[in-house]
């Protein structure tokens, strides 16, 4: 399978906000390699750097050491800016901070036209982005008028109108109820099921980490913790030392494992549970 992104020796730190002051790196060093197709968790407590990273795979941010390719391309080459930009889109937590027009149609065809996409193609890919999303029947609604959730799909339809071969979610179901992060999940994970967009998604829920393919968990500017989310989240203690929790599932049968029951940590999903409890309670009783 080919890489979506690659970091070599990534090494990033923020400007020195004190004269005569060394900046602190955020990470150093950082070998990461995500591959298309896939759907990518990246965890981590506040700090740790996961946004940082996220933001260099569409160059929002650039290395200050090592490289990041994406698609083969050189983040740092300013002449390949526009088409890194393309293949990767990004969906930050305040749908706000990306809806630009007064109605949602405009608002979703803002970016495929400062791509120069002739007008006709911009139509299409304007309506297939809303109907993606479920928001077709909203296309002449002012976005101010919508929920949280609903302003959140317009911001996802606006990348997706970009045709990128990757989205980047920082955080983007933070601001929402539960109606809303369950709409944007399913939007999500539609994109990366149906139409082999790769997805990474940064969050701090982890019954939304527990959807990917691979979760990252991330300390400190380093890669803790990197694998299924079963392989991942059986590791309670190191979950619990990095600062995070695990699914609610996850902790019971943790619970009752400290106890001396032989139940597995692999059944992340409540079904999954439920079975590996009704397995045990028949085999104690049989």
């Amino acid at each position: 399978m080919d890489q979506a992104v690659i970091a070599k020796k990534l090494t990033f730190a923020y400007p020195a906000q004190e004269e005569g002051k060394l900046a602190l790196p955020v990470f150093e060093d950082l070998d990461l390699q995500i591959q298309q197709g896939s759907f990518v968790a990246i965890l981590g407590r506040n700090g740790c750097g996961k946004s940082t990273l996220a933001k260099q795979f569409n160059a929002v941010l650039l290395p200050t050491g090592g490289s990041v390719y994406v698609y083969g391309l050189d983040t740092q080459d300013a002449a390949l800016l526009l088409e890194v930009r393309r293949r990767v889109g990004m969906v930050f937590q305040n749908p706000d901070n990306q809806i630009v027009s007064n109605v949602v149609e405009e608002d979703v065809a803002f970016a495929p036209e400062n791509l120069g996409v002739p007008p006709e193609e911009i139509r299409r890919r304007v309506d297939d982005a809303l109907k993606t999303v479920g928001m077709y029947e909203k296309r002449e609604s002012a976005p101010h008028l919508l929920s949280g959730g609903q302003k959140q799909r317009v911001a996802i339809a606006g990348v997706i109108a970009m045709e990128p071969s990757c989205v980047v979610l920082d955080e983007p179901t933070a601001m929402l109820d539960p109606q809303g992060r369950a709409d944007v999940l399913d939007t999500v994970r539609r994109l990366n099921l149906e139409r082999g967009v790769t997805v990474v998604l940064i969050t701090h829920h982890m019954r939304e980490a527990a959807l990917a393919d691979r979760v990252i968990v991330m300390e400190q500017g380093s890669i803790r913790a990197d694998g299924t989310p079963e392989e991942v989240f059986s590791q309670v203690e190191m979950m619990r030392q990095a600062g995070l929790t695990v699914p609610d599932t996850v902790a019971l049968l943790f619970a009752l494992r400290e106890r001396g029951y032989d139940l597995p940590l692999s059944a992340i999903s409540s079904e999954d549970c439920a079975k590996a409890l009704l397995s045990f309670l028949g085999g104690a009783a049989s």
